[in-house]
């Protein structure tokens, strides 16, 4: 019937409504994972961007690395891509589907509605129809029984002329009334006709048409909505592939012989490689002697006498003649390890503590007993890991010169930006001089004055820092008492500027030794070292030890020690967690403060 097709079509545009929300969540959820991915691959790139002012930022100078950095930068751009995806499906799709269902939904409601009037207008006419001819076939009975009341009436002899025609006058009502049902039922249906031809062939079609228009506009829509999924996918190709195309070249950029000739120059020491080690003949009776290549010299045997001008060439690899001495020249690379875990605290009268900077390698403590000048007092905070001296002296000759360069060239530029500023308010004075009503000439003149105690000091810094690079070049032989003094003097005028050594000249009885330590520099040269190294002069002992816990020694530097041994204390722990201690000549090493108890001579000198 039709009902039942309106029915079936209710239900087939409800089903493609719905199949149009379900395409406008499927699209809702790819934009988020389109906005998910594109977030994860920032924090991806961010995670691993070097951090500013950090050891990172300075790897970032080799071809390899910069690749790395300009493909991180490149999925930067890439997750913009995806942002892009998600925003031009959420606003070219999801938004305008959205809006689409809307009117389609009114749109449908609205045609369902006019179906339903028609309907029930056939209805109201078809119900109109059957009353007339309801009441035509009551009127025509009435009409028959009538007639047939008064036939019966004119026949009976015994019935007054007055009832027979009374019978009479009531059959020709009946009659008339049936002839006035007739017409009526008549011109119903006609009307029903033609309503109902103008319903199914006019109204119900025509509804049918808009829906059907409405439905196929919905296809449409879709479809249209699919290529625009495809099109957005589309439309970053070219960027994304522009992407790529630069983490490409960025690959192609890498250049291994400049990555290794970078390393070649981070690393150059300017050292010299040692000369050949003479023979040594035990079976003379007479005295052995070391030639002056020899790894080891004595104090006293086969020592030239110092020269300014020149240079030793036996003393470039300041190896000492024992292994066990080499190994003591730093604590371990490692914090130590803490006491058993089945003492009570209370019982370690001193805890471990963990080292206040990491340790170098031994190849560069090496580096900077050969660069550095025989400065006793501050050869045991470059052993500890302490603050760099000033002029870089703990520093292999190269990396040294290329610090003071770089050091010049910073103190230059601040330089030149302090007389720019000076320029410029010197200007700006002349322009208030000539014009007072701008401003007060005067208010510039106490700035001015701070500019020019600043480019003084600046100045007298890059005097003291070209006087260390001249004499790193060969152009000065050592520094001069003038340059001493000059980096004395701004010593005292910059309490800013870092005290290198300060801790250093302190002797173990917690005195300073700055005269002693000043006067050997100046009478020894930089270039001899075997003289204030010699290892047959050994550390002074400053108390003794008692050991708490057994400790196996195993480290490189390190010595084992017996549970309740006593010992010699001849270097007490400087925050890294370590002790230097004796047992015999022949026997010294680091052991972990917290493994023995420490009993220190205060006369110890």
């Amino acid at each position: 019937s039709l009902q039942d097709q309106f029915d079936n079509l209710e239900k087939h545009t409800q089903w493609g409504i719905d199949v149009l929300e379900k395409y406008i969540k499927f699209v809702k959820e790819r934009t988020e994972i389109e906005l998910s991915y594109a977030k994860q691959l920032r924090n991806l790139s961010k995670k691993y961007q070097p951090k500013k002012n950090s050891k990172e930022e300075e790897e970032y100078r080799y071809t390899s690395t910069k690749a790395f950095l300009a493909t991180l930068n490149e999925m930067n751009d890439y997750a913009g891509q995806h942002e892009v995806i998600s925003e031009n499906m959420t606003s070219l799709i999801t938004g305008e589907l959205t809006r689409y269902v809307q009117e389609l939904k009114q749109e449908r409601k609205s045609h369902f509605h006019d179906g339903r009037k028609a309907q029930q207008h056939i209805e109201t006419c078809w119900k109109q129809l059957e009353a007339s001819k309801r009441r035509f076939e009551r009127d025509c009975k009435e009409a028959d029984r009538a007639q047939q009341y008064f036939e019966k009436m004119d026949a009976d002899i015994n019935v007054t002329k007055a009832d027979v025609e009374k019978a009479r006058q009531q059959a020709q009502l009946r009659h008339q009334m049936a002839e006035d049902s007739k017409a009526e039922y008549s011109s119903t249906l006609q009307k029903f006709n033609s309503e109902q031809h103008d319903h199914y062939y006019t109204h119900i079609p025509n509804i049918f048409q808009k829906i059907q228009e409405m439905e196929e506009r919905r296809i449409v829509r879709i479809g249209e909505s699919m290529k625009t999924f495809a099109e957005v996918d589309r439309q970053v190709i070219p960027i994304i592939g522009k992407c790529l195309d630069e983490i490409t070249k960025a690959a192609e950029s890498i250049d291994h012989k400049n990555d290794s000739q970078m390393v070649i120059e981070a690393f150059k020491s300017g050292f010299e490689p040692p000369g050949d080690v003479d023979f040594e003949d035990f079976t003379q009776p007479m005295k052995r002697t070391i030639s002056e290549s020899s790894l080891s010299n004595s104090r006293g045997d086969g020592k030239s006498e110092p020269k300014f001008g020149g240079k030793s060439k036996g003393k470039l690899w300041p190896f000492i003649k024992k292994n066990k001495l080499m190994s003591l020249l730093t604590s371990p690379h490692q914090p130590p390890p803490p006491p058993p875990a089945s003492a009570s605290p209370s019982a370690v009268p001193n805890g471990p503590q963990s080292p206040k900077q990491q340790k170098e390698p031994l190849s560069h403590r090496f580096n900077e007993f050969m660069t550095s000048k025989p400065k006793i007092h501050c050869f045991r905070s470059l052993k500890r890991g302490g603050a760099g001296p000033e002029d870089f002296s703990n520093l292999p000759p190269e990396q040294r010169r290329k610090k003071l360069q770089q050091k010049v060239d910073e103190l230059n530029k601040d330089i030149q930006k302090e007389m720019d500023q000076r320029d410029a308010l010197t200007k700006m004075k002349d322009v208030y001089i000539k014009n007072p009503q701008m401003g007060d000439a005067a208010s510039v003149d106490h700035r001015l004055a701070e500019l020019g105690q600043n480019i003084e000091k600046l100045r007298l810094e890059v005097q003291k820092f070209e006087g260390w690079l001249a004499e790193v070049e060969g152009r000065l032989p050592m520094r001069t008492e003038q340059a001493r003094r000059q980096s004395g003097l701004y010593e005292a005028q910059n309490t800013s500027a870092v005290n290198s050594c300060a801790q250093d000249r302190e002797s173990p009885d917690g005195s300073y030794t700055e005269e002693q330590s000043q006067e050997t520099e100046m009478k020894v040269p930089a270039t001899d070292f075997d003289d204030e190294f010699d290892d047959e002069e050994p550390l002074p002992t400053i108390g003794t030890c008692k050991a708490l816990y057994t400790f196996e020694g195993q480290n490189e530097g390190t010595i084992s020690v017996a549970e309740g041994e006593m010992l010699y204390v001849i270097e007490e722990d400087k925050g890294d967690g370590w002790t230097r201690i004796r047992r015999n000549e022949d026997e010294e090493g680091y052991v972990p403060t917290s493994y023995v108890e420490v009993y220190l001579d205060k006369n110890a000198k």
